[in-house]
C-alpha cells in the first residue's frame, strides 16, 4: 500500500475551517481507494507569528521539501500589513520550491452556477496554466522621491528564457493530453515588449508538438471572449501576473471563489494545492463558509501524487452534489455548516 506524506497548513481565517473538510475527504479516499495518508500539521499563520515572530522557520522549511504534497487552507490577517504573510508564507513556498506551474481548472459543474445565461457544464471545461515564479512578482521594485509630487514607482516584469519554456512546454504536454489538443498563449506583446520572448518560445516548441492546435490571443481580448465564448477555450498558457487576473475571471464563470481550486506545481517534486478564495477573517469561526474549493483542491492533490481514481471520484462527488442542488450554493449563504458539508462530500463518495 502506498502511503503519502502530506503537510497540511491550515494558516489564518476560516483557513483551518475548510482544510479540515478536505482533509476528512482526503482521508475517506484513501480508506475507499486503499493508499495511507501521513499527515503533518503546521501552525504557520498570523496567530504563530504574532507568538513567535517567525512565519516558515527553516527547520520546518527543509523538512516540508521531504513530503509528497501540501494542503494550504488560506493566508491573510488584518493585524498584518498586505503582503507581510502572503510573500513570508505562500511566496516562500511558491519561490522556495520553484513551484512554477500554478494550475487553475476552470470547470462548470451545474448549469445553475454560471452567471452566463445558457451555458451547460460542456461549455465550460478550460484550465490555465500559468507561470508562476516570474514576472512582477520577482521584478525589482524601485520607488523615488516618496510623498512628494515627483514620485515614481517603477516595478520590473521579469522573464527568464528557461521559465518561459518550462511553463510553455509543461502546457503543451497538457494540452496533448486532453481530448481537444489545443493551446491558447495569452499575452501582451502588442504592447509589453518583454512578452516577444514569450511569441518566440511558443512558437519554437509548437514544432514539437504538431499534433497541438494553438492560438495567440492577448489578454484583453481573452477577457473578453471568456465572457462571450467561453467555449472556445481548452488549455490556456500566460504570463504570471495575467493568470491571476483572468483565472478570477474564470472562477466567477464557474460560479464563484467558493468552488476554484488550484495548484502550485513542480512535476515530480513536493507541490501545494489550495483553495483560490482569502481566509475571509469576519467569517472566522462561524462554520459557515463553504469548504468545496479545499475539497478540490485536495483532489488536485490526489492527481499530483499519482491517485487518479480517487481524485476523480472526490471531483464526481462535488458535482453530484452540486447539480442536485443538495448543495443549493457555493457560498457562505448556503445554509449549511461547513462541516456538514463534508460529510456530504463523504457520504457521495462511499456511494
Amino acid at each position: 500500500m502506498n502511503t503519502y506524506r502530506v503537510g497540511v497548513l491550515g494558516g489564518d481565517g476560516i483557513g483551518p475551517e475548510v482544510t479540515a473538510e478536505a482533509v476528512k475527504v482526503l482521508q475517506a479516499a484513501a480508506a475507499r481507494f486503499g493508499f495511507g495518508l501521513e499527515l503533518v500539521d503546521y501552525p504557520f499563520g498570523a496567530e504563530h507569528a504574532l507568538k513567535t515572530n517567525e512565519l516558515i522557520p527553516d527547520r520546518a522549511f527543509e523538512e516540508m521539501k521531504t513530503l509528497d504534497a501540501i494542503l494550504l487552507g488560506a493566508v491573510g490577517d488584518p493585524r498584518f500589513e498586505p503582503g507581510h504573510l502572503e510573500f513570508g508564507i505562500v511566496g516562500r513556498l511558491r519561490f522556495g520550491l520553484d513551484l512554477y506551474v500554478n494550475l487553475r481548472p476552470i470547470k462548470l459543474y451545474a448549469e445553475h452556477l454560471c452567471p452566463l445565461k445558457g451555458r451547460r457544464p460542456e461549455d465550460l471545461q478550460m484550465v490555465v496554466v500559468r507561470e508562476n515564479t516570474e514576472d512582477a512578482y520577482r521584478g525589482q521594485t524601485r520607488i523615488d522621491h516618496k510623498g512628494t509630487p515627483e514620485e515614481t514607482a517603477v516595478q520590473e516584469m521579469f522573464y527568464t528564457r528557461r521559465g518561459t519554456e518550462r511553463i510553455i512546454r509543461y502546457a503543451f504536454e497538457l494540452a496533448r493530453s486532453r481530448p481537444r489538443k489545443t493551446l491558447t498563449l495569452v499575452d501582451k506583446a502588442n504592447a509589453v515588449r518583454a512578452h516577444d520572448l514569450y511569441r518566440r518560445v511558443f512558437a519554437d516548441v509548437a514544432k514539437e508538438y504538431p499534433g497541438v492546435t494553438t492560438d495567440a490571443i492577448y489578454v484583453d481580448a481573452c477577457c473578453m471572449w471568456m465572457i462571450k465564448n467561453p467555449d472556445r477555450f481548452d488549455t490556456v498558457v500566460t504570463t504570471n501576473m495575467f493568470g491571476d487576473i483572468i483565472t478570477d475571471l474564470g472562477a466567477v464563470l464557474q460560479g464563484g471563489l467558493g468552488i476554484a481550486a488550484g495548484g502550485n506545481i513542480h512535476p515530480g517534486r513536493v507541490s501545494v494545492f489550495e483553495p483560490i478564495h482569502g481566509s475571509a477573517p469576519k467569517y472566522r469561526g462561524q462554520k459557515k463558509s463553504n469548504p468545496l474549493a479545499a475539497i478540490l483542491a485536495g483532489a488536485m492533490l490526489l492527481e499530483h501524487v499519482g491517485e487518479p481514481a480517487a481524485a476523480r471520484a472526490v471531483e464526481d462527488s462535488v458535482a453530484g452534489l452540486l447539480r442536485s442542488r443538495r448543495i443549493p450554493s457555493i457560498g457562505t449563504d448556503s445554509g449549511i455548516p461547513t462541516p456538514a458539508v463534508g460529510d456530504a462530500v463523504v457520504a457521495e463518495l462511499a456511494r
